[in-house]
């Protein structure tokens, strides 16, 4: 590939709108362009890389018995129907009619397309198991594109599935995937951490997130230096101590009302004159989940977790509920809102509470609290769960050992689906007693742009972009540093074509620069290796050698560094192109 002859347009300055180092570096190193928000053009050398990520992938995917498929990501309504999904998507589903009124969208995913594939071909336990996969583009209408490439509305998807006769099967086939996703991320340079995650829309029995540990993610996980656990927050668990102190002595009082004029938050009520501390305080929300009611109870100083109600609410779709609704089913606006007495709407309270009294919530009346409030007496009625977000400090739920909290980039998702979908659009097959039972499934998803973008994050300088070998989009730039000088232009072109014989893919720098414009954009572009040849040193016979990631420069002998480069691009974990 020759530098003069590419589409490589290099910036000197980041994006204005770009925050992290992926969105900058690739913007700036000539990767991509944005078209609109959360859009991008995927330039020739981010298109290189793509596609050697994509290669990976299909080699471990292959390795499990993956078998290709494409899909089509224009899919007409009723099949979404058939699953409850066209509801459950709302508005992060691109929808629109075709010119004879028919209701289309542009698939966010396929387990509904793969599961009408296997309704109509697969008819027998003989013909399971089975993995089909596809690498795909897929549509989403992100409300709030960020960050490049990390929250898009157009990307590309490595969507496995798997078909199995039963749980035994299904738990083979999600291993299978676990291994293969490890494999996948460690070629391609990417540190992960597995971590147990909320399903949501998806549903299923459970599933395991893949997290590159980075500021620039926007999930945070729960982490067990001592034991090893690792759970989304949407999922963490922890343990908590939750001493019954604000209990009066003896029996508990009855509830008893006092004015709150103005007081709508929990750090105004534990001001004075009424001086409640957040912990002794009920907080209580009110969310819609499939167009019912539903109040969530936590303690002052806790934060609700939506994923965890909405689990426990087994609620497809939830929100929260708008200011209207609360008035019309609580009576009061929020600020004042309590559980007790409520019969509008299921109520569900944090496990953390259980057995506690001595309490305060709202009176369920503008204006007004209740004291006094004991939750075995007075919140019997409610559901007790898992409600709240588990904390940094707070004890492991395994070992007790204090979780570190950070922020992770999700790079991939494993779901165990059973027969949420196979029972819903009726894939059945006959076992082999002759019985009919629906094909337990499996759902395994890889985001391929944020594997570039992840790579990024972890692998770059002030000066650019490091590429590990095994996803470059070439292995090694060459820089003829004075390329108006007969000899080191020769040399240049005789090592550019052995190397291309050898099939190592280089980039050419033939441009007339200086040599400082070179050696910047080769900084910046970041290939695994640099070679570049000069008056100076092709005068004892020998160019410069500098791995990317080192700040030593090497003089290697001419005849020698067509081979170091070889060995060098194997040893990383690349591929020759022959």
């Amino acid at each position: 590939m020759r530098m003069s002859k590419s589409f490589v347009p290099t910036l000197k300055e980041n994006p204005a709108d770009a925050t992290v180092a992926s969105h900058q570096l690739l913007v700036r190193a000539g990767f991509m362009r944005q078209l609109a928000a959360g859009i991008y053009s995927i330039l020739p050398l981010g298109q290189r890389a793509i596609h050697e990520i994509t290669r990976v992938v299909r080699e471990e995917m292959d390795g499990i018995g993956g078998q290709e498929f494409y899909l089509p990501a224009l899919n007409p309504r009723e099949v979404w129907e058939e699953s409850g999904r066209w509801t459950v998507m709302g508005e992060n589903m691109f929808r629109f009619k075709d010119r004879k009124g028919a209701d289309m969208c542009l698939a966010m995913t396929h387990e509904e397309i793969f599961t009408v594939l296997a309704r109509a071909e697969v008819r027998s336990y003989r013909q399971l198991p089975q993995t089909w996969y596809q690498i795909q583009t897929k549509f989403r209408d992100e409300p709030r594109p960020k960050s490049g490439l990390l929250r898009v509305r157009q990307f590309t998807m490595k969507d496995s599935y798997s078909f199995d006769v039963d749980k035994g099967g299904l738990d083979k086939s999600f291993e299978a995937h676990r291994l293969a996703y490890a494999r996948i991320f460690q070629r391609c340079g990417l540190a992960t951490v597995q971590v147990e995650a909320h399903s949501g829309a998806m549903g299923g029995s459970g599933s395991i997130e893949f997290m590159v540990m980075t500021d620039a993610g926007e999930d945070l996980i729960a982490s067990c230096k001592n034991c090893g656990y690792a759970a989304n927050t949407e999922k963490a668990e922890s343990k908590v101590e939750t001493p019954n102190r604000f209990a009066p002595p003896g029996a508990s009082p009855d509830p008893e009302e006092f004015a709150t004029p103005g007081v709508v938050t929990i750090e105004a009520l534990a001001q004075k004159p009424y001086g409640v501390p957040a912990e002794q305080q009920l907080k209580t929300l009110v969310y819609v989940g499939d167009d019912k009611p539903l109040v969530a109870i936590v303690r002052g100083d806790d934060q609700l977790n939506e994923a965890k109600l909405q689990t426990a609410s087994g609620a497809s779709i939830l929100r929260p509920a708008h200011p209207e609704e609360i008035q019309k089913w609580m009576g009061a606006k929020p600020g004042s809102l309590g559980g007790l007495g409520v019969k509008t709407a299921r109520v569900f309270l944090d496990n953390r509470l259980a057995g506690l009294s001595g309490l305060v919530t709202g009176a369920n009346k503008d204006g007004f609290h209740l004291r006094n409030v004991s939750v075995p007496r007075d919140l019997a009625h409610a559901t007790p769960a898992d409600l709240r977000t588990a904390a940094a400090g707070e004890g492991c739920p395994r070992c007790g050992s204090p979780l570190e909290v950070g922020k992770a980039l999700e790079v991939g998702h494993i779901f165990k689906l059973g027969t949420r979908y196979s029972e819903s659009m009726g894939a059945r097959i006959l076992d082999e007693s002759g019985k009919e039972v629906p094909i337990v499934m499996g759902s395994y998803g890889i985001g391929i742009e944020r594997i570039l973008a992840g790579a990024v994050e972890l692998h770059h300088d002030g000066d650019g972009i490091q590429w590990p070998m095994s996803i470059a989009p070439l292995h090694l730039a060459l820089l003829p540093l004075q390329i108006q000088d007969a000899p080191v232009r020769e040399t240049a072109e005789r090592l550019y074509q052995q190397m291309r014989e050898e099939g190592i893919e280089a980039l050419l720098d033939d441009r007339d620069e200086r040599a400082g414009v070179k050696f910047k954009d080769a900084d910046l572009i970041g290939l695994p290796l640099r070679v570049a040849i000069g008056k100076k040193g092709l005068a004892e016979g020998k160019v410069e050698w500098k791995p990317r990631e080192s700040k030593e420069v090497e003089l290697v002998p001419i005849g020698e560094v067509v081979e170091k480069a070889r060995q060098a691009v194997l040893s990383g974990g690349g591929r020759l192109w022959r």
